[in-house]
């Protein structure tokens, strides 16, 4: 344990809403504080059961009673894109069908357009500002996926403005390679063609360049069978890369139990998952990523299965989503809001979605998401009087203060 008189940062008078998996509820410690060292979390615990310390440079921060949660994680996003779709939203509320606009070029077809035909420059700027907008309302770490550009070159293009906004800003991006996302145009009708070029060049090519930390299948009717799903993860795992799902958002064809063959991170979406897949996520291991976003954009009806989540224990997170088709939404705190109000969840579990079940479902239950001796100081300070709050308002944001790796980044 480090010493106190190492001790960099301490905040007093918070109080804490630890989130740690196990405990009840929030994992509340009032009248608490919280010290930093290395950009790690030193100590935590009750005011009165503080160490002593004697550090004339130690920072103090006053949180003069407010709340302190982990450093939010938005476990699901899509940042990284060219043009925009609003005009297809604005077709789609006068009528008109997916297949319609899909056949008149539109759909992830012109976002592939788009993106292929933006460089690296475009892209980060756009992504930017979605990332700020993520950050400025307490997220702290961010998973990107590529997927929009369905070529070798255009994926990497992707990956590396990935890297170049982890670089630049501060957050910690996972970066996802999700070049199973569609059926590209040059390969109409031939889609075991088009997986075995992912698996051949496009993902081996990414991993070389250091830019791929999980590799993502769209398994469904529109995307790729389980089968081609199960060869795409074959060769992650051949690479020695952790893989999620995209599943059962449409129907049911055997994404979430191909993954949990390949002890994948998550399954997202997953409005149509049975029982039977619900167990084999318990069995594996892993998260329930869920998108009310997408829910809520696409007005559909079919509800993700959590009581039967409940029931078998499977953790859920809960993301934006944030993507140009689906969920051009680039707000945490309203996924908060939709995920209780829209899926029913308590306010602790949606919390916990955002936290430690986010962390789980990259890979990072071992660092971030938990208020925990030893674990990433990545902190955000709320101006609310319960945790719950976070969850019931929207609109008016109460974050204070965010610390990243033990900095101040917003204040």
């Amino acid at each position: 344990m480090t010493s106190s008189n190492d001790w960099q940062t301490l905040i007093t008078n918070v109080n804490l809403a630890t989130m740690t998996e196990g405990s009840e509820g929030y994992g509340v410690i009032k009248n608490a504080a919280l010290a930093i060292a290395g950009g790690k979390i030193a100590w935590l615990g009750k005011a009165d059961e503080l160490p002593s310390y004697n550090n004339v440079n130690l920072e103090l921060i006053d949180a003069e009673g407010a709340w302190l949660t982990p450093g939010l994680i938005d476990c699901h996003t899509h940042i990284v894109y060219g043009g925009n779709r609003a005009n297809e939203f604005e077709l789609r509320l006068q009528g008109a069908s997916y297949e319609e606009i899909a056949n008149a070029g539109g759909g992830i077809v012109s976002t592939v357009k788009a993106t292929r035909e933006s460089d690296e420059a475009s892209l980060y700027l756009e992504a930017l500002k979605r990332l700020k907008a993520m950050i400025n309302q307490g997220v702290t770490t961010v998973e990107v996926k590529s997927g929009y550009g369905l070529d070798t070159k255009t994926e990497i293009k992707m990956l590396n403005v990935a890297k170049m906004l982890e670089e630049k800003m501060p957050v910690t991006v996972k970066k996802t390679f999700l070049g199973a996302h569609a059926l590209p145009v040059e390969f109409k009708d031939q889609p075991d063609k088009y997986i075995n070029l992912v698996c051949s060049e496009m993902l081996p090519e990414a991993h070389k360049l250091g830019l791929v930390d999980a590799v993502d299948v769209f398994c469904e009717g529109i995307g790729f069978t389980a089968e081609q799903t199960e060869q795409v993860f074959s060769m992650a795992q051949s690479l020695n890369i952790p893989v999620k799902v995209h599943a059962e958002q449409l129907s049911n064809i055997g994404g979430t139990l191909t993954a949990s063959k390949y002890g994948a991170l998550s399954s997202d979406h997953i409005e149509f998952l049975d029982e039977d897949g619900i167990q084999a996520m318990k069995a594996s291991g892993m998260v329930a990523v869920l998108l009310p976003g997408a829910f809520y954009f696409l007005r559909e009806t079919q509800l993700p299965p959590i009581e039967l989540l409940r029931k078998h224990n499977v953790p859920m997170a809960i993301a934006t989503d944030s993507n140009p088709g689906s969920s051009p939404i680039s707000s945490i705190q309203l996924m908060l809001n939709m995920a209780c109000t829209l899926f029913r969840l308590t306010p602790a579990e949606a919390i916990a979605g955002v936290t430690c079940h986010g962390a789980s479902a990259l890979g990072l239950h071992e660092s971030k998401g938990q208020l925990i001796v030893g674990f990433d100081a990545d902190l955000a300070l709320w101006d609310i009087q319960q945790p719950a709050e976070l969850c019931y308002q929207f609109g008016v944001n109460p974050l204070k203060t965010l610390i990243q790796n033990g900095k101040v980044v917003l204040n």
